[in-house]
């Protein structure tokens, strides 16, 4: 009975994940992802990604790049479905440093690359192309990751060249958690990295936390009266309703003078992909404009 029920529980989680169907070959060099940074990165090298993590809040926050139809959803980053993971039977599992702590046990089903894109202090552009080489040499796929490197530089540099041709403001880059608090972008994250890129000044030159963020208060955005607010998606339900009625909000500089732009979501940890979609969004808001906030 209780063989039975284990199997059954077993059928349960591996139909959920889209596997009972289709079985991965042992010979084909695949990857599983824990880290959506390294999963990104892999699937814009056209690595066969066959597991990942979090995969509904990925198409949601990341986006880009589009995830396979076939690959498996592992569940939570932090608690991740063991079962499903060796059912997929990954060449390699990408990982950071983040999940240490589970590394033992990935490490008894394939062979685990951690690497560290974010770090307090770093530059991580650098270091999200380190990642894309390294990802490159170890699936055969080095000519297109120079490729890859080779375009996000230039992209980058052509949208830099664009917004040169008329004066920009600081930029205050922000997610929002509740109506009255934020969390604004330092140098040492990939939003600093790119607004450095493309010749834009970060409003806020001040230290982060861990993850180069710094959670602030609705004030805070009025120390720089010149700057603009680029609000990165998406806003709580209770802040796109109370904060176009907070007179705090209001009264803001940025938001009397109309310097507030709402872009799509991008990955605020991501590697060299996402600071190509966040290079794209922010150069598409400044020179063709963005929807508002209030």
């Amino acid at each position: 009975m209780n063989q039975l029920l284990v199997s059954r529980r077993r059928l349960i989680a591996l139909g959920a994940a889209g596997l009972i169907s289709r079985p991965v070959s042992a010979a084909e060099t695949t990857a599983a992802a824990i880290d959506w940074a390294m999963l990104e990165t892999a699937l814009a090298l056209d690595i066969r990604v066959v597991a990942g993590a979090e995969l509904l809040l990925y198409r949601k926050f990341v986006r880009e790049p589009d995830l396979p139809s076939d690959i498996a959803d592992l569940g939570l980053r932090g608690s991740i479905n063991f079962e499903v993971l060796r059912y997929t039977a990954p060449s390699l599992i990408l990982s950071s440093p983040w999940y240490t702590r589970l590394e033992p046990n990935l490490s008894r089903i394939a062979p685990v690359l951690s690497m560290r894109i974010h770090e307090r202090g770093r530059d991580p552009y650098q270091s999200a192309e380190a990642a894309v080489s390294e990802l490159g040499r170890r699936f055969g796929r080095e000519a297109a990751a120079d490729t890859l490197i080779a375009a996000t530089r230039d992209e980058l540099a052509t949208t830099a060249r664009l917004l040169s041709t008329a004066r920009q403001p600081p930029l205050f880059v922000i997610s929002i958690g509740d109506p009255r608090h934020f969390r604004v972008f330092g140098a040492d994250s990939m939003v600093g990295a790119v607004l450095k890129r493309l010749g834009l000044a970060n409003a806020w030159a001040r230290q982060t936390s861990y993850s180069a963020q710094a959670p602030i208060d609705i004030v805070t955005l009025a120390e720089s009266p010149e700057a603009a607010i680029v609000v990165v998606s998406p806003v709580p339900d209770d802040a796109k309703r109370t904060l176009p009625e907070s007179a705090i909000w209001r009264n803001l500089p940025a938001v009397r003078a109309g310097r507030v732009m709402l872009v799509d979501p991008v990955n605020h940890f991501g590697g060299l992909p996402a600071a190509r979609r966040l290079g794209r969004l922010l150069g598409a808001a400044l020179t063709q404009g963005a929807p508002s906030l209030g």
